[in-house]
């Protein structure tokens, strides 16, 4: 006869095995000693992986990881694009933050546009154009952090540019979404709708025009891209299309190394980059979080959802009203940040009740790519890099095949705006890599999608902090997002109960309900190095085509 007991201890183990792999997370972290590369593309993190093999630095995996994402996924990001990353030494627990955002030409200004009788910043086209600043800072980040030569570096990006790859399923679609921004320029549909369309799913697409450019990068440094034969053909491209860039514009321009700002987040210390970006958003919404504790019932509960929504509102309209080149404006970033401000601005969250018509306070004064790397060292890149919209301004540079960003779209012709269009000035930007740590716990993250960011962001730390989720079930679960109607409009995925948004709905909140794991909410990688251990974890949200990719161990080739 079996012994009871023995069935209950049997029982309990099955049970426990059963809760182990019974989760809400569709992908295990990547864990390794060796380092790790996250990005939107497998081949991307792949390429960075095996530069990290190498013997390469988390920089040097990062950008031959970036170099290839404007490849293969050219609408995103590119050499025609801007860069921002943050920068974590394993030695010395120093971070670094490096701002490469372009600004506009010289002549391109409020009267310039008058007198063209256009009366606000367009979408698309030249003079949204401003310096690609791209190039510029994957060639200071080298010059700092970096350990291979810059030439092996571009390998793998021009191998793909050159030989072809086939096309990913999401990249496909936003190929395809984009194609009225590029049908306009006769370049651009040359480059990029190969037999007039978009290129299908599994499609092997070729740009040799970018493997020249590529290789002149690679063979005569980031020079090639701003006082060379690259900055020569963007200028005839400019002039082309009656642009107002001049060379002068290019070589004068420089990136700038920047201290990143931080907030504490009960117990973990958060950082963002400071303004021109929206970084400190993500950081206002998490103070305001805070003067609350996390609802028992998880993340994607009612009161949870609605705090979260309603912190959203009050940082957003926050970072609409002061948030500019603080070259050109005072942008009151310490008072935006403290925390006295963020317990004042939550007496403005009502419980009970969406705010449809959230406004600026009165602080005191004083289509993007996301990857991230960590090396075997333990130092980690988180780093973000934007076209803007779908291949940007629609325009391609004549005979080098990148698309030239629209960054300046975000500008604004109202005089009274900090961020009023002016001379060599960098306009408002959404593209913000972060970065957290906690005792022996190192993060890089970032969650790609224009105004999505910030509250990105926040949802990510949260679900970390106050879940105790690990970064891939954190990158994973589901979220909200801010809706272009604005309001009480609000984008939620369809893993959030529907209980849970109706209740919400008869608080006043107005969703439109995507699909389950929806591009909405951004894309997002994360890695992590635990310093005590010496171990690394990685992760890419599914989302994305992507992966979190493993550096190869060293293998003995002795006979």
């Amino acid at each position: 006869m079996p012994n009871p007991s023995r069935i209950v201890v049997i029982l309990a183990l099955l049970a426990t095995a059963v809760r182990a792999q019974d989760r809400s997370h569709a992908r295990s972290m990547v864990i390794t000693r060796y380092g790790i590369v996250a990005t939107s593309h497998v081949q991307a993190s792949a390429a960075g992986a095996q530069v990290l093999a190498k013997g390469g630095s988390a920089v040097d995996a990062a950008i031959a990881a970036n170099a290839v994402l404007g490849v293969t996924e050219p609408m995103m990001n590119g050499i025609g694009g801007d860069l921002f990353a943050i920068y974590w030494d394993a030695k010395t627990g120093k971070l670094y933050g490096l701002n490469s955002s372009g600004w506009a030409p010289q002549a391109l200004t409020v009267a310039h546009l008058k007198s063209k009788d256009v009366n606000s910043m367009p979408e698309s086209g030249i003079d949204t154009v401003t310096v690609p600043g791209a190039v510029a800072g994957w060639n200071a980040l080298h010059g700092r952090f970096g350990k291979l030569p810059w030439k092996e570096i571009f390998r793998p990006a021009i191998f793909y540019a050159e030989s072809g790859y086939p096309v990913p399923e999401l990249i496909h679609t936003f190929w395809e979404d984009a194609v009225p921004t590029i049908s306009g320029d006769g370049e651009s549909r040359r480059v990029y709708l190969p037999g007039g369309k978009p290129p299908a799913i599994g499609q092997i697409f070729q740009n040799p025009d970018l493997a020249k450019a590529l290789h002149l990068i690679a063979d005569q440094g980031a020079a090639a891209f701003y006082k060379g034969e690259i900055a020569r053909a963007l200028l005839r491209t400019e002039q082309s299309q009656g642009g107002t860039m001049a060379a002068a514009d290019l070589a004068e321009f420089t990136p700038e190394w920047v201290e990143p700002v931080s907030t504490t987040y009960r117990g973990w210390t958060v950082y963002e980059l400071p303004p021109n970006g929206q970084g400190m958003a993500a950081l206002e919404m998490l103070n305001l979080m805070e003067t609350t504790p996390a609802s028992p019932d998880g993340p994607l509960s009612v009161s949870e959802l609605h705090k979260k929504i309603e912190a959203m509102k009050l940082a957003y309209a926050d970072l609409h009203r002061y948030d500019a080149d603080p070259r050109f404006a005072k942008v009151p970033v310490k008072g935006l940040l403290s925390k006295e401000y963020a317990k004042e601005r939550a007496k403005l969250i009502d419980p009970d009740k969406a705010n449809c018509e959230s406004a600026a306070g009165a602080p005191p004064m004083s289509d993007t790519t996301y990857l991230t790397a960590v090396d075997r060292e333990g130092n980690i890149v988180s780093l973000i890099q934007s076209n803007y919209d779908g291949f940007g301004s629609g325009i391609t540079v004549r005979g080098m095949g990148f698309a030239l960003q629209d960054r300046g779209a975000l500008f604004s012709l109202d005089p009274a705006s900090p961020n009023v269009l002016a001379p060599r000035k960098r306009p408002f930007h959404t593209i913000i890599p972060a970065f957290m740590e906690h005792g022996d716990q190192h993060i890089g993250f970032g969650i790609m999608g224009g105004a999505n960011q910030p509250l990105a962001h926040a949802q990510f730390v949260s679900n970390v902090v106050d879940y105790g989720m690990n970064i891939q079930a954190a990158l994973e679960n589901a979220r909200f997002t801010v809706s272009p109607k604005r309001g009480c409009n609000i984008v939620i995925e369809s893993r959030v109960k529907p209980d849970v948004r109706d209740r919400l709905t008869s608080m006043g909140h107005v969703f439109r309900v995507d699909r389950e794991y929806s591009t909405s909410m951004g894309r997002g990688q994360a890695v992590l190095h635990d310093s005590k251990t010496q171990v690394n974890y990685g992760a890419s949200d599914a989302r994305a085509d992507g992966s979190a990719e493993p550096e190869p161990p060293p293998v003995d080739t002795r006979p």
